[in-house]
């Protein structure tokens, strides 16, 4: 019987002992395609706190992979072009040392599958041309955006595009960031969108909750007010706070501006009474606090398709969001409803709208909806049959 075909993921973000949030998606997508092909993760960190030049090299198999988790400590030098040289160098040598490792410990991929370019992307590129392997890329950037100024420099836009072309397959979670992409003239003649995945066995509906006597609103976010505008949400529900009373909102999660916000909702005199800022809630805790709403509320200037979004959807549980990114490809009337991008006004409206008609939105329809198009079954399968369709035609 024929060996397994393995994979190896080159996420830029990740989880890491120093943050369990970034890249969580990424890991999803890993375990669902663990399900067709044996997968490895290489995930490669900068550590400032390290007290030695060493790497470090961690190993995991708690989610039914094999992660290897590479920390290395950051340069120190004092010129900041020579430092950004040398933690260049030290992130490709991280990279090499951990090749090594998957080569011994869980043997010579088949495939790459880059999360998140450029620099994983010249990797896999060169890995390509050394042993004629090749690499596919999933991104969820949205440097691409019109609007966006970070994806910027001569050297970095020639690579990528090198990187492009020469990729097996590239996934953006969006048609619209696959268009802001070959804006950017990032051409490949195998663009397949592949949106982010969710656990729907662990987002389920919970269908003994009682109609509550307030409305339960939820905000779940990494709380960057410049992407996530969480300040123009306390505005809007000051407003509503004055027009209403039958409705509390629970903001979940933790980031640079949490401490700022918390301090903007006491101000505004709607913290305890209106609002609770609960810190960061991950896994079962995170799918009971969703369970409990009656609908979600993001507010985003940028996005391209949150996975807070399909999360909701498996709990049955619909969602007002800005109209940016990808997102209305995924949100339909039947889930939920759309505003513009900093228009408070509107979001008002439509948080209103959902207090009148929450609870005449389908339950299990929602749900259904989140099974059929992000499960682990069916985003594992469609990432496995790209690979099979690759494998085929070398």
């Amino acid at each position: 019987m024929a060996q397994p075909l393995k994979v190896l993921f080159l996420p830029r973000w990740y989880p890491n002992r120093s943050d369990p949030m970034p890249g969580l998606f990424i890991r999803r997508h890993a375990v669902a395609v663990s399900a067709f092909y044996e997968v490895a993760v290489l995930y490669v960190h900068l550590n400032s706190g390290m007290q030695d030049n060493t790497f470090e090299v961690t190993r995991s198999n708690d989610h039914g992979i094999k992660e290897f988790s590479i920390y290395y400590r950051a340069s120190t030098c004092k010129i900041s072009v020579v430092a950004s040289v040398l933690n260049l160098l030290l992130f490709f040598a991280a990279h090499v040392k951990g090749f090594r490792i998957i080569n011994r410990e869980f043997g010579k991929p088949d495939l790459l599958h880059v999360n998140v370019l450029t620099r994983l992307g010249f990797i896999a590129f060169i890995y390509k041309i050394l042993h004629g392997k090749p690499y596919v890329v999933t991104e969820h950037w949205t440097r691409y955006l019109p609007g966006m100024d970070n994806f910027h420099g001569f050297l970095r836009k020639l690579i990528t595009k090198v990187v492009l072309r020469n990729a097996s397959a590239v996934m953006p979670v969006t048609l619209n960031l696959q268009k802001a992409m070959e804006l950017h003239g990032l051409k490949n003649s195998n663009y397949r969108v592949i949106p982010n995945v969710v656990n729907t066995n662990l987002f389920v509906p919970d269908y003994q909750v009682m109609k509550h006597e307030k409305a339960s609103i939820l905000h779940v976010s990494c709380f960057d007010d410049k992407q996530k505008n969480i300040s123009g949400i306390l505005r809007v529900l000051k407003e509503l706070s004055g027009k209403r009373q039958d409705w509390y909102c629970m903001l979940v999660g933790e980031g640079i501006d949490y401490e700022e916000l918390v301090r903007f909702a006491e101000s505004l005199g709607i913290k305890e009474n209106f609002v609770k800022f609960t810190g960061l809630k991950e896994n079962e805790e995170l799918a009971e606090i969703m369970q409990h709403a009656d609908f979600q509320v993001l507010f985003s200037r940028y996005e391209n398709f949150p996975v807070v979004i399909p999360e909701s959807f498996a709990c049955g549980v619909p969602f007002i969001s800005t109209n940016v990114g990808g997102i209305a490809e995924y949100v339909h009337e039947d889930q939920g409803l759309l505003v513009a991008s900093e228009d408070e006004p509107a979001l008002l409206a439509a948080i209103e709208t959902m207090l009148d008609k929450y609870d005449r939105y389908d339950k299990n329809g929602i749900r259904q909806y989140a099974v059929d198009h992000f499960s682990n079954e069916v985003i594992g399968r469609q990432i496995a049959d790209v690979y099979k369709e690759i494998f085929l035609r070398k």
